[in-house]
C-alpha cells in the first residue's frame, strides 16, 4: 500500500493533480480541501495518501492532513458511501465541521454536500457517532486544527447555553446564515427560541 508521497507537483487539474517521485508520476485524486492548499507547480509537497484497489482500476486518494485521511477512510466504510462522496464531503466541509454534524445530528447541513442525501445523511450521523474523536468536538476545544465555520460556533454555543442539539439545528436550519458572523448567527437564534 502506498502511505504517503513526497515528490514535486507536476500537473494540477481539479481534483486530479500528478505528484513526480523519483521519476515516477503518481495520479492522485484529492479534495478540494487539499486541492486549494496545493503549492504551485515544480514545488515540493508532502501527501497522505490511501490506495483503492477496484476491479477495474486503482485508484490513489491524498490529503493534506492525516485527519482527512482518517475521515475518508472510516467514510468508506459506511454501507452506500464511496469515494466520490468521501471526496464531496472534504471538499465541502472541514473534518471538525463534520464531526460537529455527527455530533448533533445535523443531517440538514450533510445533505448541502453534493450527492448527499436525506437517507445517506442520516446513515452517516448513526454510523459515524460512535468514529468520531469528541475530544476535538464542542465549546473551548482549542486544539482543532481547522477554524469552524460560524454556524458551526453558533450551535456549540447554543448547546453550551442549554438547547438540545436537534433544536439548535431546526432553529438555525430556518436561518439564512450566509455570511454572518457567529455573533449574528446566535442572536437570530435567540431571537426566533423566544417567539
Amino acid at each position: 500500500m502506498i502511505g504517503s508521497l513526497r515528490g514535486k507537483l507536476t500537473a494540477k487539474h481539479a481534483p486530479q493533480i500528478i505528484v513526480e517521485c523519483q521519476g515516477v508520476g503518481y495520479e492522485v485524486e484529492t479534495p478540494m480541501s487539499t486541492f486549494l492548499e496545493l503549492p504551485s507547480i515544480g514545488k515540493d509537497l508532502f501527501l497522505h495518501t490511501h490506495l483503492l484497489v477496484r476491479e477495474d482500476a486503482q485508484i490513489l486518494y491524498g490529503f493534506s492532513s492525516e485527519e482527512e485521511r482518517s475521515l475518508f477512510r472510516t467514510v468508506l466504510r459506511i454501507s452506500g458511501v464511496g469515494a466520490k462522496m468521501g471526496l464531496a464531503i472534504l471538499s465541502a466541509m472541514s473534518v471538525s465541521d463534520f464531526n460537529r454534524c455527527v455530533q448533533y445530528e445535523d443531517a440538514a447541513m450533510l445533505v448541502k454536500i453534493p450527492g448527499v442525501g436525506k437517507k445517506t445523511a442520516e446513515r452517516l450521523i448513526i454510523e459515524m457517532r460512535d468514529k468520531i474523536d469528541k475530544t476535538d468536538i464542542g465549546p473551548g476545544a482549542a486544539k482543532v486544527a481547522v477554524e469552524a465555520s460560524p454556524r458551526s460556533e453558533a450551535v456549540d454555543a447554543l448547546v453550551t447555553l442549554g438547547y438540545k442539539a436537534n433544536e439548535v439545528n431546526k432553529l438555525i436550519g430556518a436561518m439564512d446564515v450566509e455570511g454572518k458572523s457567529a455573533e449574528d448567527i446566535i442572536r437570530l437564534a435567540l431571537r426566533q427560541a423566544a417567539q
